[in-house]
């Protein structure tokens, strides 16, 4: 089963917020209000929002908000 996984990383690289869920609708709506709440100025400074997929929750950041939707 695909497990999607969203990370706002600061611009040291650090994940600052993460979120998995198995509901790629879920997880691409997050995403994209991610994408929308970052400043201009957080951007500059280098501030992403990623969406990505992983199989396993072993692979998921250990900080991660893991949800069941």
């Amino acid at each position: 089963m695909i497990i999607w996984v969203n990370e706002q990383i600061d611009p040291c690289g650090i994940v600052y917020s993460c979120l998995a869920c198995y509901d790629e609708k879920a997880a691409k709506d997050c995403h994209q209000t991610w994408l929308n709440n970052l400043t201009e100025d957080q951007k500059k400074e280098g501030w992403i929002a990623c969406l990505r997929t992983v199989e396993s929750w072993d692979d998921v950041p250990v900080n991660a908000l893991k949800l069941s939707v």
